[in-house]
């Protein structure tokens, strides 16, 4: 099993789903991602329709952790002769996906087009070293 297949398997704990409970992941306000490699890259897509990427979503990557953060502000009126309607959904949301060990932060981009975003992080060689070193031991 390659270092990438444990990656997958190994990254979720009880305690994201529990987060993903209090973060409105399994709400109306959730955003669906998926994920995948395309070659030597790790690709997030995550479903955000009428959403103005520039103002209301945030993407970073800090401590090997990618997180998506907005906010979302759908308002709706249907004016009629003798009627008025409005309905509204507002809510923030969040979700934060492990990246693989060795991952560098300047390298992550992001793009959206069509009510997806695009998040690509190209990943380490194989035999790269990720942060992790063996440190000699000198008998004194």
């Amino acid at each position: 099993m390659t270092d990438l297949m444990k990656w997958f398997d190994s990254r979720r704990s009880p305690m994201d789903v529990i987060e993903r409970l209090f973060e409105g992941d399994m709400g109306t306000s959730a955003i669906r991602v998926e994920e995948m490699v395309d070659g030597n890259t790790l690709v997030v897509r995550a479903e955000l329709p009428g959403i103005d990427p520039e103002q209301d979503v945030e993407v970073t990557v800090a401590d090997g952790v990618l997180t998506i953060r907005g906010e979302r502000q759908e308002k709706k009126e249907h004016k009629e002769k003798d009627s008025y309607r409005s309905e509204f959904r507002y809510g923030s949301f969040i979700r934060r996906l492990p990246l693989p060990g060795g991952v560098q932060q300047a390298d992550v981009k992001a793009s959206h087009k069509d009510g997806v975003l695009e998040v690509r992080a190209p990943l380490p060689e194989q035999g790269q070293e990720t942060g992790a070193s063996k440190i000699p031991i000198i008998r004194g």
